[in-house]
């Protein structure tokens, strides 16, 4: 399948409606698109991004239907596979097509795919392709996730083509943003499990894209954005340094200690007027974890003591916050143990990123006591006090 976008400007990538999980650890509830875009010039001719490479023929029908019979360049933004893993296929259909990317990625497509270094050519940050009358300039956007991404801009009809940076995994048959809420929610999702670690330098990337008039957006997963502004703003608040009066609480319980010393601490704070989102490690969607912080001031750990150590599911917990790099300000613990252990100790040393202000944690020995009720309660206070002054 291929649609038109403008005029000789296609979309050629495919929609992957069964996809369950993305590099074994990504949830994807709503499925996933490997995006492709065809632009015919009045002399040559280029595709831009790939897709997977289950679906090679698929990929290799849509560029038949469309009518592609020459292809003079094969533009990687990015090396990941699940946009250049087709380009091998692509090369034996097109011999003569020339792989355009940047200096990082050579090497890399080098390594993943075995291209041959004749194939490849380097192009630099700022620099113009000619295709005639359609003008292609490539703008070195790095670490949108890997450190070899760039993007493509097509002057004339001012598109962005940036592969992953302002995507979503979201297998829809609209071909533009038709349910703003419904893109927002997987766009914001993609950010916070993909992008949110690498949101200061995301931040010079926005920057960047400033000096560009930007009418469309074009990524190589998701809906395509005819109205930018919706992306551009919410990863302009996503990558700002402003959080939200809201709780997070990843949490866990073996045999109920741990569970009533949070439930005690979640209806302390709703009755405080506080936001708090708990979230039950035993069953939890690591991408609605992944929201959940990109913009809350605080979180609050919840695990018992397993030996001497946190449960396995907090370690988890702990580790993936640690590696997303949010913006939380405040950090806590609240749990519970047997006989003796450093719990919270080795859970907050798994989150050295997290650059937060630590409340005393509460850890109760068996079923809490009443004074360490009371310690909820000062937990309860010393968070209020915070958020009021947010």
């Amino acid at each position: 399948m291929f649609r038109k976008i403008k005029d000789d400007i296609y979309s050629v990538g495919v929609i992957d409606w069964h996809r369950k999980l993305f590099d074994e650890l990504i949830p994807l509830p709503d499925g996933t698109s490997y995006n492709s875009y065809f632009i015919q010039g009045q002399e040559k001719n280029a595709i831009i991004d790939t897709v997977e490479p289950d679906f090679d023929q698929d990929f290799l029908d849509n560029l038949e239907q469309a009518g592609v019979e020459k292809v003079d360049y094969i533009i990687s933004n990015h090396a990941e596979q699940d946009h250049s893993g087709t380009i091998p296929v692509l090369l034996e259909k097109y011999p003569e097509a020339e792989v355009l990317c940047s200096a990082k990625a050579k090497s890399m497509l080098l390594d993943l795919l075995e291209l041959k270094e004749e194939q490849i050519r380097v192009v630099e940050d700022g620099e113009t392709l000619e295709l005639g009358g359609k003008t292609l300039e490539f703008i070195d956007t790095p670490w949108v996730h890997w450190p070899e991404t760039m993007s493509t801009y097509l002057q004339e009809e001012n598109i962005l083509f940036p592969c992953d940076f302002f995507g979503s995994h979201l297998a829809t048959s609209d071909l533009y943003v038709e349910d703003e809420a419904e893109v927002f929610k997987a766009a914001k999702r993609y950010y916070a499990e993909i992008m949110m670690p690498f949101r200061k330098i995301i931040k010079n990337n926005l920057a960047k894209l400033e000096d560009y008039e930007i009418d469309m957006i074009a990524p190589s997963h998701g809906p395509i954005y005819d109205n930018p502004e919706i992306i551009l703003d919410a990863y302009h608040d996503w990558v700002s340094d402003e959080v939200k009066p809201e709780v997070i609480v990843p949490y866990v319980s073996m045999h109920g200690s741990t569970d009533d010393l949070v439930n005690y601490f979640i209806n302390s704070l709703i009755d405080e007027g506080i936001k708090v989102k708990p979230f039950n490690l035993t069953d939890v969607d690591l991408g609605n974890l992944a929201i959940s912080l990109v913009d809350a001031s605080t979180v609050v750990f919840g695990s018992p003591t397993v030996l001497t150590g946190p449960h396995p599911a907090a370690v988890y917990a702990a580790y993936v916050a640690n590696i997303l790099k949010p913006k939380t300000r405040y950090a806590s613990i609240i749990g519970s143990y047997g006989w003796a252990g450093r719990m919270t100790d080795k859970l907050l040393d798994l989150m050295p990123n997290l650059k937060v202000e630590l409340y005393d944690p509460v850890v109760a020995k068996g079923h809490g006591s009443d004074e360490d009720y009371q310690e909820i309660d000062r937990l309860v206070d010393e968070i209020k006090i915070d958020l009021e002054n947010l």
